[in-house]
Formats: C-alpha cells, sequence, structure tokens
C-alpha cells in the first residue's frame, strides 16, 4: 500500500521548503526557531517556524512565526475518509514578537500597520506580557493573526504571497 502524506505533512514540507529557500537562497530571513511537535495526549500535531529580518539586530528586532496545526478530528476524516461534517484542514496563525514600551501609542501603530499589509478580515489580538519585578518599562507584544477558516492543499499556490505579506509585516514593524 502507497503511503498519502496527509493535509498537514503537505504544507508542513511546503512551508518549511520556501521559508528555509528565503533564509538560504534569497538569504532575506534568517530561521531562528523551529518546533515539529506531535501532542500524544490530543494527537494534534503543531508545527512552528520563527524567524528575523537578515542583518536584523538580536536586541531589538521583531520576530515573525508562522504556526500549522491540526486536530485528531481533521486527521482522522481525512484518514478514514469521512464525508460528514466539515472538510479536513488546518489552522493556520501568523505571529509577530516585539517589545514594547508606551503601550497606548505602539500597540496602534501596530495594529495600523499589520492592518495595513492585511487588510481587516483577519482576527488581529495583541497580547502583553512583563515579568514581575522587572522595573525595565518594556512589555512584550505577541501580535497574532488568525484566519477565520482551516486551509488545505487548495491554499498552496497561496503560500508565496502569504510568506512575502508576513515579511513586508516584518520590515513595516521593524520601523516602528
Amino acid at each position: 500500500m502507497l503511503f498519502d502524506p496527509t493535509i498537514f505533512d503537505n504544507l508542513k514540507v511546503a512551508l518549511e521548503n520556501q521559508i528555509y529557500d528565503l533564509d538560504n537562497l534569497d538569504e532575506r530571513i534568517r530561521v531562528v526557531d523551529r518546533v515539529d511537535k506531535l501532542d500524544m495526549a490530543v494527537m494534534s500535531r503543531e508545527f512552528a517556524l520563527q524567524f528575523v529580518l537578515a542583518g536584523a539586530e538580536r536586541e531589538k528586532c521583531v520576530k515573525a512565526e508562522i504556526k500549522l496545526d491540526t486536530t485528531i478530528r481533521d486527521l482522522a476524516t481525512e484518514l478514514l475518509e469521512l464525508q460528514e461534517g466539515d472538510p479536513p484542514g488546518c489552522r493556520l496563525r501568523l505571529l509577530y514578537h516585539l517589545s514594547v514600551t508606551d503601550v497606548e501609542v505602539q500597540c496602534r501603530q501596530i495594529e495600523e500597520a499589520v492592518r495595513e499589509k492585511w487588510g481587516t478580515e483577519l482576527l488581529l489580538t495583541q497580547k502583553l506580557s512583563f515579568i514581575y519585578g522587572e522595573e525595565s518599562g518594556r512589555y512584550s507584544n505577541t501580535v497574532e493573526l488568525r484566519f477565520n477558516r482551516r486551509i488545505d492543499e487548495e491554499q498552496m499556490n497561496d503560500l508565496p504571497e502569504l510568506l512575502e505579506h508576513m515579511i513586508l509585516t516584518l520590515e513595516a514593524l521593524e520601523l516602528l
């Protein structure tokens, strides 16, 4: 019997190849972290790559992250070729990690910069955190963009444009 990769596997490989090409061949970004996780407790999968602009200062740089995950429901629906319910797919999330000092001003600027690149269709959240006891006046800000539907191989051709938008957003956030 021939093994047919899952939607998750196909998207993961496509994302991985394109991002590493942007790092190794084009030298536009530098991959700084990678996660490839199988959660045996709930039988889910997650893949994430985190990157920065090539040549970005380590201390101040904004990090971009792309996350792809899927659940046991999607995997079972696909592998068992079930026809009922929603078609199988994966959730795709885009994140940007940066630090802010003036929450009211900078978070508004961040939202405007992200909306300028992505529009208003994606759900955008900003989560601020700090380490209690440290009086640095800096907050870690995780900006997350979520798509309102799951993706599958039909969106494979959209990945280069998606990654280009991620890089353009990363460049815009670096200027703030």
